[in-house]
C-alpha cells in the first residue's frame, strides 16, 4: 500500500485521496490550537510559501488526543489557523493519529518510521517528511522546528 492510495477526510467532510499529491514533496504534521509547539505554524507556512511552488505540499491534522489541546470542531481548528497563523496550506478533519481508532495514513506512516521509544505519535506536531514517490523520508519529533527540516526538504526539491 503507497501513501497515495489513503482516502483522508477533508474539514467540511468530504473524502479526498492522496493520490492528488503524486509527485510533491509533502510533509504531514499532527497539529492543535492550545499546545506549546502551536506557533510552529508560523515556520510550517513560511515553508510553504517558500517552496510550494517548487512541489512542497504541507498537510495539517488536528488532533485532540494529546490532553485535549484541540477541542473544538475540524471547522474550529482550521479557522484559529487561518486567522492566528494566515495557514493557506491543506487542513483536514480531526483525526486520531494513535491508538486503536488511528486513521490508516497514521498506521502507515508511523509503521515506515518508527519512533524512538515506540512508534506511536507522541505528542501534537510530530512531522513527516514524504517524496513525490510516496516513500516516507523522515520523521520529525514535535520539538523539530520546521526551520530544521529545510535542508531535507531542499534535497526531495532538488534545489
Amino acid at each position: 500500500m503507497s501513501i497515495f492510495d489513503i482516502t483522508v477526510e477533508t474539514v467540511n467532510g468530504d473524502e479526498k485521496k492522496l493520490g492528488v499529491y503524486k509527485g510533491k514533496a509533502i510533509i504531514v504534521v499532527n497539529t492543535a490550537s492550545k499546545c506549546g509547539f502551536t506557533p510552529q505554524f508560523d515556520g510550517l507556512q513560511a515553508l510553504y510559501e517558500k517552496y510550494k511552488e517548487d512541489g512542497l505540499e504541507i498537510l495539517g491534522f488536528p488532533s485532540n488526543q494529546f490532553m485535549n489541546q484541540e477541542p473544538g470542531s475540524s471547522e474550529e481548528a482550521e479557522e484559529f489557523c487561518r486567522i492566528n497563523y494566515g495557514v493557506s496550506f491543506p487542513m483536514f478533519a480531526k483525526t486520531s493519529v494513535r491508538g486503536k481508532d488511528t486513521h490508516p495514513l497514521f498506521k502507515h506512516l508511523t509503521k515506515a518510521a518508527p519512533g524512538i521509544i515506540s512508534d506511536q505519535v507522541k505528542w501534537n506536531f510530530t512531522k513527516f517528511l514524504i517524496d513525490g514517490e510516496g516513500n516516507v523520508i523522515k520523521r520529525y519529533a514535535p520539538k523539530t522546528t520546521p526551520d530544521e527540516m529545510e535542508a531535507d526538504i531542499e534535497k526531495l526539491l532538488n534545489k
